[in-house]
């Protein structure tokens, strides 16, 4: 159990965000390990939420196994799995104000491209993006989803254009990010995160994960999912920058800047 009570509504905020998102409001879960970050450092914060997305993941998948675009898989699951050991690589070398740093760097562009999205100011033309661009964007949202959970820009880069009906969009996305996050299990338990303590903190959000995730396919359709996205995003551009602040003071610390010699 974690000692500290803001932990814990850090913790409910991000998971109702975060099975918000699998609920339909696609996008927004990118706030929960940000926001969590903030307390506990961003790879606690990402192997407290992975459990989670692992069981939203098994009922997606159950849920939309049989719609779904093959090649794009086997385009972009490869290069998913190399950007997974890229991450890994750089969380287990760099001092922990780095990843602070990486993290809200990560979420700061990813925050600008979504209201740039939303604001209706980014194209959206129908074309068919080469193999390796699919290598190259599997690669990007491998390493950003290790790191964050937030793979879902580097996806969309490569899927959106292709204009798959809704089933076969959510569906193809569904199992990437399920194929992808397995291929994290290895990773988090090498940096030590997947312990039994904090197995068990997270096995007390489970039902809220659950409950949040019906509540958002319930919401989805009777509320204005723009409008919801833009405040979403706002937040994450405020969290963002937080981020990049603490990890600067982390490194200032680091490099005894502002201290006499």
């Amino acid at each position: 159990m974690h000692p500290d009570p803001l932990f814990y509504v850090l913790a409910t905020i991000a998971v109702i965000i975060l099975g918000l998102s699998k609920g339909g409001f696609a996008g927004v879960g990118m706030i929960s390990t940000p926001m969590l970050a903030l307390k506990i450092g961003p790879i606690t914060a990402a192997a407290f939420i992975f459990p989670i997305l692992v069981i939203q993941d098994m009922i997606a998948v159950a849920m939309y196994r049989r719609t779904f675009d093959r090649q794009i898989l086997v385009t972009m699951i490869p290069g998913a799995a190399l950007g997974v050991l890229l991450a890994y690589a750089f969380a287990s070398t760099v001092p922990g104000w780095a990843v602070e740093i990486a993290l809200g760097i990560v979420s700061l562009v990813f925050s600008l491209r979504q209201l740039k999205t939303q604001l209706g100011s980014l194209s959206r033309e129908a074309h068919v993006h080469s193999t390796w661009l699919g290598v190259l964007s599997g690669l990007g949202s491998g390493f950003t989803s290790m790191i964050a959970h937030a793979g879902t820009p580097p996806f969309q880069f490569y899927v959106m254009p292709k204009r798959l009906d809704r089933d076969m969009y959510v569906g193809t996305s569904v199992l990437f990010f399920a194929a992808t996050n397995l291929m994290k299990a290895p990773a988090f338990l090498a940096l030590g995160q997947l312990t039994a303590a904090q197995f068990k903190t997270t096995l007390i959000f489970f039902p809220l994960a659950m409950a949040s995730s019906w509540l958002g396919v319930r919401l989805v359709r009777s509320i204005d999912v723009r409008n919801f996205n833009v405040v979403i995003t706002v937040i994450l551009l405020g969290v963002s920058v937080a981020l990049i602040s603490q990890g600067i003071v982390g490194y200032s610390a680091f490099a005894g800047i502002g201290h006499p010699t």
